[in-house]
């Protein structure tokens, strides 16, 4: 899953995390540890509802905007016939690429009343005979389906069309709209954890803001966007292609929509793999921040073997590791005319954790270079999970993440988040602390979809990857997530990062490929490393 905006950073036990395909350094695409931190915990103090306007009667709907966010069009006549009946005219872009538009309803039930933008990117088969079309998404909520099929590892796959998309509300796709930039660089510097009354109201009141800033500018779009939205929106692609089944690989929440799809269509279902999988059940037992935390200790024994500067044991590691953040939430240090807080600290930390070992090195040294007060690199793998761009802009993520995630979740209000923060720090010590209460989907202005439990009954094999070490979806979501659905197959990769098949485990990549082309399923519980 892909960033950890601040909006991400409060919001992670509600909403699924980023997701990311595999790489060696922090990637916007994504997208927000073992002893215990010393950060500064509330003493109990719920939070002040007061502060907040009363949701039930208050929360906009989207007959309080009458925005009209990019890429709304006249819907095609004939209701749900007009959309399939659609023609991909595909045209170059990208040199080896090919681009297409197609258009979607914005409410399936009320077809005729308004359409939506879906844009997609293909990397056309170079091999025969032609097995049809794979389907590619790299998660988030939020991460550019298009974009991804510029890197995809294709490698052996040669047979398939490559086929990614924006999903509704992303990127060149009818896309969510908030704050303006100036307005979101101020957001991302709240504090996310906050010690005192001061800091707690500035937080739900900026997360109130937000949610209103993207109400008014992407009115009933946020009624709209669910992941079951999605998926009915990937089975349309799915018939303007002329697949008979859908063939898909999808990263992080990809895999969310994976497991949704083969719910909601299961004779639809052809070959799907479901790489880095997140949490489908209603046990909240293992989440998200454990991951981190996880993955912050490997990291810092890791760092102790390799007599790095920052301590010569795992706890001595992480001491100054929490240390330094605790530093930065009084005094933060300046980089340039910006301030690296503790919020975008531990961001940026997060974000070389998806990288696996291969980023370790880069962590450590950027670690070093900021405890000696330069905090740049640090400041910029914040900025890539965080979705800045370079000239201060964001991309579509920032905004498209909690809409989506907020969509999909349940929540019990504000004063149930601050109570969950509690619960979230016994869990994990370091990231429950620092992620903060997640206040962004109890202050959104549009009701969360029905919840379910997808378990694909009736459909064919669903393979399910998860990684040992993975600090973004814990690995026990992949187990969970194989054992939910009826037809899951586990295949488990020992070892660091998120999300896997794309040339970190050749094991993993064979077991793929092989079940890609061939159909050949592998064997339940496989380990590879």
């Amino acid at each position: 899953m892909r960033t950890l905006g601040r909006w991400a950073v409060a919001t992670l036990a509600l909403a699924l995390l980023a997701a990311c395909v595999p790489q060696q350094t922090p990637s916007p695409s994504a997208p927000a540890p073992s002893p215990s931190a010393t950060a500064a915990v509330p003493s109990g103090e719920v939070i002040d509802v007061s502060l907040v306007p009363n949701l039930e009667v208050d929360r906009p709907t989207s007959t309080d905007s009458n925005a009209q966010p990019a890429g709304f069009e006249d819907a095609p006549k004939g209701g749900l016939a007009g959309y399939t009946k659609q023609q991909l005219d595909w045209s170059t872009c990208g040199g080896k690429y090919e681009c297409a538009e197609v258009l979607a309803p914005l409410d399936y039930a009320n077809p005729d009343d308004q359409a939506i933008t879906l844009a997609l990117a293909k990397k056309a088969a170079t091999k025969s005979p032609k097995l049809g079309t794979l389907f590619v998404n790299p998660g988030g909520p939020g991460g550019s389906g298009r974009n991804l099929v510029t890197y995809f590892a294709s490698t052996g796959l040669e047979q398939y069309d490559i086929v990614g998309w924006d999903p509704r509300g992303t990127n060149a796709s009818t896309p969510v709209k908030c704050f303006d930039d100036e307005e979101t660089q101020a957001f991302t510097e709240l504090d996310s954890s906050p010690d005192d009354p001061a800091e707690t109201e500035a937080l739900i009141v900026g997360t109130w803001q937000f949610a209103q800033s993207c109400r008014e500018h992407s009115g009933a779009l946020l009624d709209h966007i669910s992941t079951v939205d999605t998926v009915r929106d990937l089975d349309l692609l799915r018939q303007l292609v002329g697949d008979e089944k859908l063939t898909f690989l999808g990263y992080s929440y990809g895999t969310q929509i994976g497991s949704y799809y083969a719910d909601v269509f299961p004779q639809q279902v052809g070959r799907l793999v479901l790489d880095a999988a997140v949490d489908i059940t209603d046990d909240d037992s293992v989440i998200q921040a454990m991951g981190f935390d996880l993955a912050l200790g490997n990291f810092a024994a890791w760092c102790a073997r390799q007599k790095c500067s920052l301590g010569s044991s795992k706890q001595a590691v992480l001491k100054t590791i929490t240390d330094f953040f605790d530093e930065l939430d009084a005094t933060p240090l300046k980089v340039g005319d910006r301030p690296l807080t503790q919020t975008i600290a531990v961001s940026g930390v997060a974000a070389y954790l998806y990288g696996g070992i291969p980023a370790w090195r880069t962590l450590s040294n950027d670690l070093k270079s900021a405890l000696a007060g330069d905090g740049t690199r640090l400041l910029k793998a914040s900025d890539r999970l965080n979705d800045r761009n370079e000239d201060g802009t964001f991309g579509s993520l920032f905004y498209s993440f909690p809409a989506i995630g907020c969509a999909d979740g349940y929540d019990k209000g504000v004063v149930e988040a601050e109570q969950r923060w509690v619960i979230d720090q016994q869990k994990a010590p370091i990231f429950g602390t620092y992620f903060g209460p997640g206040y962004t989907c109890p202050l959104w202005t549009a009701r969360s979809t029905i919840q379910f439990k997808p378990t694909g009954s009736g459909a064919a094999p669903i393979v399910v990857v998860g990684a040992t070490g993975d600090p973004a979806t814990p690995y026990q979501s992949a187990v969970t997530m194989a054992k939910q659905l009826e037809s899951g197959v586990l295949v488990t990769y020992a070892g660091e990062g998120h999300g896997t098949f794309g040339g970190k485990s050749t094991c993993v990549d064979r077991l793929v490929i092989d079940y890609l082309v061939n159909g050949t399923v592998p064997t339940d519980g496989v380990k590879c490393q």
